[in-house]
């Protein structure tokens, strides 16, 4: 019979659990208080959601990071995918190292790397000054790791004999991929570029450094908002991006189980 668990366990796993998800439920209830300050509850109100939407600047912003998201994860997407199928199917000793190094290192490195690196091509050349652009760069750059390491763990469970037998049988090798490999790991695809559109609607430091004058996207203007005060306005916005953030979780979750595992030890993984 198995041994159940001490209550100590118990307790450490809800103090734990506690730890983490309690500053995130006052965040989200004081996000409805009817007051200007968050020092005490004293009712309740959706006046801040309604604010929130008739501010133009952080619409703007909102705009301006759901359109980097879209871009970077589609491109991030395509690129991960070719480098997982290739990781899978080579076995190069390189390919990993230069696919998994970008989300190994740490974020503060890789954005003063890559802003050192922007601005030395816009003195070169002229035609890369820091704004909208070089944030889409950046996040391509940082979340292309995670959909290869995605879609390589898909095709380690994908059945390699059902693409021989589509050989035999006369497809080409773009055939065989299109109508065998692909409906395989489309899953791992899938949840691979709803992973890379949260890590960078999410991206606060990178984007930091990659932004430039002028530019704004949620989580700048959310943090350039906490300079003066944490009001409930600053707790609606948040709460919306938190849901976002983990219904777009869920979603990679139920489409490809495996998706968040693997992505998690990877990026928790030290640099090689």
């Amino acid at each position: 019979m198995a041994k159940k668990p001490s209550w100590w366990l118990w307790a450490a796993a809800l103090f734990a659990y506690l730890f983490l998800y309690l500053p995130l439920f006052i965040v989200v209830l004081f996000s409805f208080n009817d007051s200007k300050l968050n020092a005490e509850w004293v009712g309740f109100t959706t006046h801040w959601y309604a604010q929130l939407f008739a501010n133009e600047k952080m619409l703007t912003a909102a705009g301006n990071s759901l359109m980097i998201g879209v871009v970077s994860s589609f491109c991030a997407t395509a690129l991960g995918t070719l480098a997982g199928i290739a990781m899978h199917k080579y076995r190069l000793r390189l390919l990993p190292f230069l696919v998994l190094t970008p989300i190994a290192i740490p974020e503060l490195l890789m954005g003063v790397s890559l802003v050192i690196f922007f601005v030395l091509v816009n003195q070169l050349t002229g035609i890369l000054e820091l704004g909208l652009v070089t944030i889409v760069l950046s996040h391509i750059a940082f979340c292309t790791g995670f959909v290869a390491i995605v879609v390589r763990a898909r095709m380690q469970g994908m059945d390699e004999s059902l693409v021989e037998a589509a050989r035999d049988l006369g497809a080409t090798p773009l055939q065989a991929f299109r109508l065998v490999t692909l409906p395989q790991i489309l899953p791992g695809i899938i949840a691979g570029a709803l992973m890379a559109f949260t890590l960078s609607i999410d991206d606060f430091v990178i984007t930091f450094f990659t932004a430039g004058a002028g530019t704004s996207t949620l989580p700048l203007e959310i943090y350039s908002m906490i300079k003066i005060a944490v009001t409930p306005e600053v707790n609606a916005v948040s709460s919306l991006l938190m849901l976002l953030t983990l219904v777009l979780i869920v979603i990679a979750s139920r489409v490809s189980p495996s998706a968040l595992r693997v992505a998690n030890k990877t990026y928790l993984m030290p640099a090689v």
